[in-house]
């Protein structure tokens, strides 16, 4: 019996599916890679806080990955095509490529300025990526998964998608008048009527919910795991996937069809495989993907992309983290409401680190983060500035280390166990253990994408260490006294230890903070990867290679403390120039 030809196609999903769990096991562990993406961004509109905050999350996985030593794909970019960038290019009389290119370039140099290290930055107006559109399109259309008919229904411009009833409600625009919305964006929607291509995306949504019950950490955290799992409880109509060109002019044309526009968000999410290598070469860095995006695209990600990726045979990603969004005193930025954080000038006041260190900090995936600058200077003071500079430049001080070198450890004075003898107390030894214990715990944190966690572990051990320094007070020790001098330079050494570790562990986080910090300690470049996190040999009565070393020359402080109306003065001048500039 002959089998027809789209069951041929659910039963080769099925078989993509059930090997899905299996791929990162079959990661040849000698060429280990890791490959990482952001979303594109949409050019309608200059790049806010909630853009960067996706970036910089990205960017820290990579980082963390080069560290454990892995070879790392990471790639951004920006979607340069559908009926808003259109829209938005004549509104300001402008050719569209021009216009996405004066946009995509303000998202390049923000993430240039913020040491994101992209491998890739794509745009979607590329010939690479039209010629991988174009081979995917036809891809899915040879397997009978598009085909062409009418599609009527709710249509919002702003969100580039047709809605279903159950998305559209009632509500009162700013003239007074009636209107229709989408229930999840709020934007207006109009109803619409019009011949297009089609997508089978009904036929997907048995092997979708599989995908998502075998598959638990396809999409982090756990409750948009379960809102893409509810979603698939109700009926999953076909997909638009084309417009027509009468209407939208600026996008990709349906292979063999001039008439046709392919849908922006099908062209979009390509990116993805373009970046990869797609259609040649790109199987050893798809099998590896894990993308970053923001709740507000969740359903395209989690729903659309992996139908797609099951119609054109090919691997679902790895993982999807979700991330919530940033909010201004609880509301939703916007440039309406005048409460659009310009990460840009942001940077420029708190500096590019302090910028990372507050998102990844005060980031939490599951839930929205209010911004504001009193949050930012709060936190920057108390975390880099007093708590580990301030123990740094402490530990560094000619005065405690006149010799400006990592001092020698005395077991004597510090044995493994706490005796009545020993000068170290039971609380000296419970910091020893949570230092030693932190690279575990940072691991797992950074593995769960969970940063704030891990820079809250980082913290409270610096706390811990900076208790140590003042129960003992070194300061007070005679240098003239042998044993003193032996137990302040037992002390010291713990502490630069300690800061070793914090370095190393912040280095996807802060890169400048924690090189300027390694520097300082003289800890070499090919002493700064996940192996070399061996804490404190001495110890354990093995070698310590920075015992004696020259520490690094350069006195600086290691990050400047931040007075409010210092930063108020700032910001006035960023802003007027930001205006003398447009």
């Amino acid at each position: 019996m002959k089998i027809p030809f789209l069951l041929r196609v659910v039963r080769s999903t099925q078989k993509i599916i059930r090997a899905q769990s299996h791929i990162s096991s079959n990661v040849n562990q000698d060429e280990k890679k890791f490959f990482i993406t952001t979303p594109i961004f949409y050019v309608n509109a200059s790049p806010h806080i909630g853009h960067l905050y996706s970036a910089v999350v990205a960017d820290c996985q990579s980082r963390y990955k080069q560290l454990r030593g892995f070879q790392t794909k990471f790639s951004t970019g920006t979607d340069e095509h559908g009926l808003k960038i259109q829209q938005a290019a004549e509104a300001a009389s402008e050719d569209p490529l021009l216009f996405c290119t004066n946009v995509s370039q303000k998202f390049k140099h923000l993430f240039n300025t913020c040491s994101i290290s992209c491998t890739d930055y794509i745009r979607t107006t590329e010939q690479r990526h039209y010629a991988s559109v174009e081979h995917f399109w036809s891809a899915l259309k040879d397997k009978g998964l598009i085909y062409k008919g009418t599609y009527e229904g709710w249509y919002s411009t702003p969100d580039e998608s047709f809605l279903t009833a159950s998305q559209v409600g009632d509500a009162v625009d700013s003239s007074g008048e009636n209107v229709k919305i989408s229930l999840e964006s709020g934007h207006k929607v109009e109803w619409m009527k019009e011949e297009n291509y089609m997508f089978r995306l009904s036929m997907f949504r048995p092997q979708l919910l599989d995908w998502l019950k075998g598959n638990p950490n396809a999409v982090r955290p756990e409750h948009f795991h379960q809102a893409v799992v509810q979603w698939l409880q109700e009926d999953l109509p076909d997909l638009s996937v084309s417009r027509q060109k009468s209407r939208l002019q600026w996008g990709i044309p349906v292979p063999g069809d001039p008439d046709q526009t392919i849908y922006v968000w099908l062209d979009a999410l390509v990116n993805y495989l373009t970046v990869a290598g797609y259609p040649k070469n790109h199987q050893q860095w798809w099998s590896v993907a894990r993308h970053v995006i923001g709740k507000d695209i969740l359903k395209f990600h989690a729903i659309y992309w992996p139908a797609f990726l099951l119609g054109a045979g090919l691997p679902l990603p790895h993982t999807i983290h979700v991330h919530s969004h940033w909010t201004v005193g609880g509301k939703k930025m916007s440039k309406s409401l005048g409460n659009v954080v310009d990460p840009l000038e942001r940077s420029s006041v708190y500096t590019t680190d302090g910028m990372r260190y507050f998102l990844l900090r005060q980031g939490v995936p599951d839930t929205d983060c209010d911004y504001t600058d009193d949050k930012v200077i709060k936190l920057l003071n108390a975390e880099l500035a007093d708590s580990l500079g301030g123990l740094l430049n402490r530990c560094t001080a000619p005065a405690l280390n006149p010799a400006q070198v990592y001092p020698l450890f005395c077991p004597a004075l510090f044995p493994v166990e706490c005796t009545k003898q020993s000068r170290a107390v039971d609380e000296d030894y419970q910091m020893l253990d949570a230092v030693r214990n932190l690279s575990t715990t940072v691991e797992q944190y950074y593995e769960d994408m969970h940063v704030y966690k891990a820079l809250e572990a980082v913290s409270a051990c610096v706390r811990q260490t900076n208790g140590f320094v003042q129960r003992h007070t070194p300061w007070k020790l005679n240098r003239l006294d042998t044993e003193e001098r032996l137990w302040q330079d037992t002390i010291i050494h713990i502490a630069l230890e300690c800061l070793r570790i914090y370095g190393t562990l912040l280095q996807p986080v802060v890169p400048q903070i924690s090189n300027k910090l390694l520097s300082k300690l003289g800890v070499k470049q090919s002493e700064r990867s996940w192996t070399a996190l061996h804490f404190l040999p001495r110890f354990h009565g093995m070698d310590c290679p920075f015992e004696g070393r020259a520490l690094g020359a350069d006195n600086d402080v290691l990050f400047n403390r931040l007075e409010r109306r210092n930063v108020k003065q700032k910001t006035k001048k960023e802003k007027a120039s930001k205006k003398n500039l447009e």
